[in-house]
């Protein structure tokens, strides 16, 4: 039997920086949702546990126990005292390190499909926040999500607009480190909002609730010290604003991944050609936003 599935990129369309827990650990609540477009994923029965990579973001992916997925293989038999094996094919269409949840997103989806492989219980969200703040928010894909604290607190958003996403990456990665960082040094910890999504928001209203929210580490860009990424992030942002029919556009998580909202694919798929054609550096990807 083999089993495979997509696991889509996760896009923050709103994120606040809540405080900074004891541990050091920063809190956050941000509007998560999906897209139809991600990497594949497809495992297969095998005496042992091995990971191949193959994809146009294969380069530079590890293949032994520093990958999440595997982390979150060996976690599943920890867990579950399954001592099956696997073969685990990893085709990469995401970006590195990009703020859209490439390798939180594949190891949710291992679990999943290991689970079923292997006839075992799956992990529940709070037992998967052992690999990443981001896997328990990638398990509920493709829901639309408010989360809340480490990543540990999830609840469904409401039915958001039909809608479509055009993702562009400047193929270089932020230091999400120096990025909270730079956060802190400028507000500090702040109480935690209560983030409230109307329901019923048509496509307008859905881009002026996003413009008042926003995403707190746009603000910070400048203050990081790393690669020549930030103006770069700055011409995706405007190139985007200056598309016919996009309706508002940011960054994902910490970057450098930004996205432009549209109401219509067509919108999207032109918007993406014309910024694919002038900027042969970065990567232009169009996808529907999941509900």
């Amino acid at each position: 039997m083999t089993l495979s599935g997509i696991a889509p990129a996760k896009v923050n369309l709103s994120l606040a920086v809540t405080g900074r827990r004891a541990d050091g650990y920063h809190t956050l609540e941000s509007l998560v949702v999906f897209a139809g477009f991600g990497d594949r994923l497809e495992v297969a029965p095998h005496e042992a546990l091995v990971l191949e990579v193959d994809g146009p973001f294969a380069r530079g992916v590890p293949v032994d126990g520093r990958n999440l997925v595997l982390k979150a293989a060996h976690l599943l038999q920890e867990r579950t005292g399954c001592r099956k094996g696997a073969r685990i094919t990893l085709t990469k269409t995401l970006p590195h390190g990009g703020g859209i949840g490439g390798g939180s997103s594949d190891a949710a989806l291992a679990l999943k499909l290991l689970a079923e492989l292997w006839d075992v219980p799956p992990l529940s969200a709070g037992e998967a926040l052992a690999l990443g703040a981001d896997v328990p928010v990638c398990m509920q894909a493709p829901q639309p999500q408010i989360m809340r604290g480490i990543g540990e607190l999830l609840v469904p958003a409401p039915v958001l607009p039909d809608s479509w996403l055009v993702l562009v990456n400047p193929q270089i990665e932020t230091p999400t480190g120096a990025m909270f960082r730079a956060l802190a040094r400028e507000t500090g910890p702040t109480p935690a909002p209560v983030l409230h999504v109307p329901l019923g928001m048509g496509h307008e209203d859905f881009a002026l609730w996003l413009a008042a929210h926003g995403n707190d580490f746009a603000d910070v860009l400048t203050d990081v010290q790393g690669p020549e990424h930030m103006p770069q992030i700055a011409l995706i942002l405007e190139a985007l604003s200056l598309q016919p029919g996009c309706l508002m556009q940011n960054l994902s998580g910490s970057g450098s991944t930004c996205w432009g909202l549209f109401a219509t694919r067509t919108q999207a798929e032109t918007a993406a050609e014309m910024l694919a054609n002038k900027n042969a550096g970065w990567w232009v990807q169009p996808a529907q936003m999941l509900s």
